[in-house]
């Protein structure tokens, strides 16, 4: 199927939701579709008003017409809110054809945390953004649930996947570190609620891996804290491999790929009973939920390791791939 994806988070993001769709695009591609996708990087960009280091198309509008005709989709879907979606969407709408789109960010918590905006107003410009999609992808039933109790309409889940040959426990390396370590791996923001894990009074060592707008700031906040940046590939797996938990303090995520990649090493999973880890770990016994942070943290160390990789290897971005295409709408 000749498909063609327009979304704002592209490389050389590093975003959850650019990593996502970047290895759904492998996917695809490995399973024989011919994919399209319209990032930022295909136009003029300025910097975003929410997120200083994420620029938005500025000219989609004027000049996504062509690229579209060019390509000639077999299916459209749209996988963000910000103005390539808007420009895809108006295209579409202006030319009859249907399309899909999907919610992967909280956009009104975020917005929220950052700049103190209503969420209720950006639920609703959010509703009117995806009302036209014939299906609006999520990628859990509990941020189905929440979305459906805000009006949101013609619902499907769409279950995300994990790399289980590159993360994998073989990767476990020894590190330099009193034991148990305590792994996070994200963004460095302050919609993460990262400061729940550094603020812990825990045995052993905290480790963070990411980028983000706070990390300067954290580094000189927590100094015990090993804070090593961004890691990539091989690097970022074996650090999972080689870490005792997984310490995932978001309250706000849609799904929180970063726990996938966790379990598949391995790691058991301790994180606040919100959507997202609840959807991944229920009741599976590979993690830990708990309102009590801490106490999360306490249960998932005494959780077998080969317990955390088993329920991961039910997640595969293969079946995830055949799920999408199997939502998409053809064009008419």
């Amino acid at each position: 199927m000749r498909i063609l994806i327009a979304t704002d988070l592209w490389l050389p993001l590093r975003y959850g939701v650019e990593q996502m769709l970047h290895r759904l695009v492998v996917e695809l591609r490995a399973q024989g579709d011919v994919i399209e996708v319209l990032g930022p990087d295909r136009f003029e960009t300025a910097p975003s008003a929410l997120t200083p280091d994420l620029r938005l198309a500025s000219n989609a509008k004027a000049t996504i017409a062509p690229m579209i005709h060019e390509f000639a989709p077999e299916a459209i879907h749209i996988a963000t809110e910000g103005t390539l979606g808007l420009a895809a969407r108006g295209w579409c709408l202006k030319t009859r054809q249907p399309f899909t789109s999907s919610y992967l960010t909280k956009l009104p918590e975020f917005a929220e945390m950052g700049s103190g905006q209503s969420p209720d107003l950006i639920y609703a410009k959010l509703r009117q953004f995806h009302l036209p999609a014939t299906r609006l992808l999520v990628p859990t039933a509990s941020v189905a649930e929440e979305l459906r109790a805000r009006g949101f309409t013609h619902l499907h889940v769409w279950t995300l996947g994990v790399d289980t040959d590159l993360f994998h426990p073989r990767q476990r390396a020894p590190l330099e570190l009193p034991r148990p370590v305590h792994l996070y791996v994200g963004r460095i923001s302050a919609e993460k609620n990262l400061t729940a894990f550094l603020d812990l009074a825990l045995p052993g060592s905290k480790v963070v891996v990411g980028d983000g707008p706070l990390l300067g700031a954290f580094r000189q906040r927590y100094p015990g804290v090993a804070f090593h940046g961004r890691l990539e590939g091989k690097s970022l797996a074996q650090i999972y491999a080689s870490a005792d938990v997984f310490v995932f303090p978001g309250r706000a995520d849609t799904f929180g790929l970063v726990m996938l990649e966790a379990l598949a090493s391995g790691l058991p999973v301790a994180a606040y009973p919100v959507p997202g880890p609840r959807d991944i770990i229920g009741d599976s016994g590979a993690g830990a939920l708990d309102k009590d942070l801490a106490r999360a943290v306490a249960t998932a160390l005494t959780i077998p390791r080969e317990r955390a990789r088993a329920h991961a290897l039910t997640f595969s971005w293969a079946r995830s791939a055949e799920q999408f295409r199997s939502l998409l709408v053809p064009r008419r």
